[in-house]
C-alpha cells in the first residue's frame, strides 16, 4: 500500500489514499504506523477518500489510535495532496469531514501547492456541544486543577479545546498538559493550548488529544484566536499570526462567529510503500 508523509508546520501525518485503491481504516494498524521507532512515524494517519457531497473526505486517525473529528494541518496536507495529484483539477476544494464540510483554496509556486487557505467554519462555544461538563459557555472561567487555579475557555472547532493565558511555569504546562486532556470535565478528552501574547502575536504550546505534545495543532490555533478575541486579547476580522512550536499560522476570526479562517504551510516529505503482513 503506498503512503505519503506530510507536514504542516511539524504536525506530521501518513496519507493513505482511499481513492486510488481500496483501503480499509484499521487503528491498530494506524497505531503501529505511526510509532516512530517501529512505524514510519506520524502523529496521525489521514485517509483521503471519496467525497459524499464534496470533492473529496478526509477521515484521520491519531497515533493511539482514537479518531479525531477534524485536524487542521491535515486538511492542508489532504488539499495540497489532492491538487498536487491531479485528483481535484481546481484551486477550491471542499472536503466532507466527521466535523463537516470545509472548503480550501490552494496557494500555487511553481504549479505546486506551498500554503492552503481553510474556512473552518464557525466555532462552537455551546458548553454540551462542544462537549465538556457545563451548560453555556465556558470563556475565561476559573478551573482547579492540581493545586493550581487558572482559567481557560473552551472552544470546539469540531473537536474539543482548553485554552488557558494563565502565566504557567514550563514545569506547570508540562505537568498539566495530560492531566487536563483526560480531565472528567471533558467527557471526549480535549486538546489543550497553553498561550501567551506577545506583540499582538499568539503563542502556543499544544498537548494534542491523542497525539500528546506536538509541534503544531492547526484547530488549537484556531480555537486559542477564538478565546483571544473574545477576551479582547486580539483583533476580530484580522489575520493574527500565531506562533506554534512548529511554525506560524495565520488565524482570522469574524466578529460575527461565523467562521474562522486558517492560513498555513503543507509540504511533501517522502513516499514510499507499506509492506503488507
Amino acid at each position: 500500500m503506498k503512503f505519503w508523509k506530510y507536514h504542516g508546520i511539524g504536525n506530521d501525518f501518513v496519507l493513505i489514499d482511499g481513492i486510488s485503491e481500496d483501503v480499509e481504516i484499521d487503528s491498530e494498524r494506524c497505531k503501529l504506523i505511526c510509532d516512530r521507532n517501529y512505524g514510519i512515524g506520524a502523529d496521525g494517519v489521514v485517509f483521503l477518500l471519496p467525497g459524499k457531497n464534496a470533492d473529496v473526505s478526509m477521515r484521520i486517525i491519531n497515533a493511539d489510535g482514537s479518531e479525531a473529528e477534524m485536524c487542521g494541518n491535515g486538511i492542508r496536507c489532504l488539499a495540497k495532496h489532492a491538487y498536487d495529484f491531479k485528483i481535484v483539477g481546481k484551486e477550491e476544494i471542499s472536503v466532507g469531514t466527521p466535523a463537516g464540510i470545509k472548503t480550501t483554496k490552494v496557494f500555487l509556486d511553481g504549479g505546486k501547492v506551498t500554503t492552503v487557505m481553510v474556512d473552518m467554519g464557525a466555532p462552537i462555544l455551546d458548553g454540551r456541544s462542544i462537549p465538556i461538563d457545563h451548560d453555556g459557555e465556558f470563556i475565561d472561567q476559573p478551573f482547579a486543577l492540581d493545586g493550581l487555579n487558572i482559567k481557560g475557555s473552551a472552544v470546539s472547532m469540531g473537536n474539543p479545546h482548553f485554552v488557558t493565558f494563565s502565566d504557567l511555569s514550563e514545569n506547570e504546562t508540562d505537568r498539566l498538559g495530560p492531566m487536563i486532556e483526560r480531565h472528567p470535565f471533558f467527557p471526549r478528552r480535549t486538546n489543550v493550548e497553553f498561550c501567551k501574547i506577545r506583540d499582538g502575536n499568539i503563542y502556543i504550546k499544544v498537548y494534542e488529544r491523542g497525539a500528546r505534545w506536538t509541534l503544531a495543532c492547526g484547530t488549537g490555533a484556531c480555537a486559542s484566536a477564538t478565546a483571544a478575541a473574545l477576551n479582547g486579547m486580539v483583533p476580530f476580522d484580522e489575520p493574527v499570526d500565531v506562533r506554534l512550536p512548529g511554525g506560524w499560522l495565520k488565524i482570522t476570526v469574524a466578529k460575527d462567529l461565523s467562521r474562522v479562517r486558517m492560513e498555513g504551510p503543507a509540504a511533501l516529505v517522502y513516499e514510499g510503500n507499506i509492506m503488507d503482513e
